[in-house]
């Protein structure tokens, strides 16, 4: 082991013996303590904005400098509407309700004894996530209100622009009188420090990765702590023969091009052969008016010259970008095979008319999110009134779907008696 890694590890159990400590403080916040650090952390936000914004012009410079691709790129800017973005968030977590110390559910025994089921924290949860510097602030602030310690590990491209904002979480933290160490960041690009955290079981609880392929793939291979995993955004849109003209296309350039690089873009649409011939032409021409590029299967080539040949790889590919690929299928059921093989279990659409196909689709489509004649863009945990959300999770263990405040508590059972011994 080297001195640099030995420092690293160091550094780690350091963070990670400071985060346990103030995750037994937190467990037992009030929600007013909570919901003041999120308020004067959003006020914080906005009110160094322009200190923000200059440490993010530091990381677009890097990432240009390294090459970094537009959706990344896009992934890492902030703004002011962003930051304004990051602050609603953090008031909207405030807003919600207290989840710890929630009872669920209570029933009494035969024998006297009275049982509840309690909503309490997990503890400390790790966070590693790549380019995106406003998940310190949704991830930070989520951990926050449901009483866990976060330990935060961004990318090193969004260095600069999590280090702003992990100033105004802990300037939150200092005026609701909470512990500082209850939000912490690892303060170095060393991946030795990711590493360290993934065998980090006596101080992390549950580890959440958020970035691309490789990472996951790595966090999965490597990690002894338990995880909330996020894995590839390879969703879709359906075009059912009962599908509205209009609204498919309006769904289907929504779902593509309001903004590629999220894990909720689409990045595969499947038509029903019988409802090609009057609507595929009229979403072809959305999509290249918006300024996608189009890969198609023959049939979908034989409607339009501007669609190019679609390979194997490109419909178990998370473009991340203005790319679609279309294909034509032979009805709901075929749809739902193709999914069933190239999806990645996140979130998947119908566009239909047609109630009865509908549940079909919603019933057979084993994913996180399905959704019903809406844009896959919604596939948010703010959009679905939680706030914010830490990921989505594409497992089936304790969490799946947005991951917000309630997600990221457990449960304990009280039992009260009043003398009872047992038999």
């Amino acid at each position: 082991m080297t001195e640099q890694t030995e420092n690293i590890a160091v550094l780690m159990q350091d963070i990670g013996e400071k985060a346990k400590q103030a995750a037994r403080v937190l467990s037992t916040a009030t929600t007013e303590a909570k919901d003041t650090a999120l308020i004067k952390g959003a006020e914080s936000l906005r009110r160094r904005q322009n200190e923000i914004l200059s440490e993010n012009a530091k990381d677009m410079e890097l990432g240009e400098e390294k090459g970094l691709s537009g959706p990344m790129l896009d992934r890492l800017a902030l703004n002011e509407d962003r930051i304004e973005a990051m602050a609603k968030g953090l008031e909207d977590i405030a807003a919600l309700a207290d989840p710890v110390g929630t009872v669920t559910e209570e029933w009494d025994r035969p024998n006297g004894l009275i049982i509840q089921r309690r909503r309490v924290p997990l503890g400390v949860i790790g966070i590693i996530y790549e380019s995106r510097p406003n998940v310190t602030a949704d991830a930070g602030s989520l951990c926050l209100k449901s009483g866990n310690a976060a330990i935060l590990r961004g990318g090193s491209e969004s260095f600069h622009s999590s280090a702003a904002i992990m100033e105004s979480l802990s300037e939150g933290l200092a005026a609701a009188g909470l512990p500082e160490n209850a939000i912490q960041r690892v303060p170095t690009r060393d991946r030795a420090a990711v590493g360290e955290m993934l065998t980090m079981t006596e101080t992390i609880d549950v580890i959440v990765p958020r970035g691309g392929k490789s990472l996951i793939e790595r966090i999965t291979a490597e990690s002894k702590v338990p995880l909330f995993k996020h894995l590839e955004g390879i969703c879709h849109v359906y075009v059912d023969a009962e599908a509205l003209p209009d609204m498919a296309r309006d769904v289907v350039v929504n779902a593509k091009m309001r903004r590629t690089s999220i894990c909720g873009a689409a990045e595969t649409l499947l038509i029903d052969r019988a409802a090609a011939p009057g609507v595929l032409q009229r979403i072809l021409d959305g999509l290249v008016e918006a300024g996608c590029e189009i890969r198609g299967d023959e049939e979908v080539r034989s409607v339009d010259s501007r669609v190019t040949a679609a390979s194997e790889a490109d419909w178990g590919t998370e473009f991340l970008d203005a790319v679609i690929a279309v294909r034509t299928v032979g009805g709901v059921d075929d749809a739902i095979d193709h999914i069933a093989r190239y999806g990645s279990n996140h979130t998947d659409a119908i566009v239909t008319d047609n109630a009865e196909t509908a549940e079909r689709f919603l019933d057979r489509v084993d994913s996180a999110i399905v959704m019903v004649n809406a844009s896959t863009q919604f596939a948010d945990g703010g959009e679905f009134g939680m706030g914010a959300e830490i990921g989505i999770s594409t497992g089936k263990l304790h969490a799946r779907g947005p991951v917000g405040v309630e997600q990221l508590t457990s449960s304990k059972y009280v039992v009260r008696g009043s003398g009872q011994c047992r038999p």
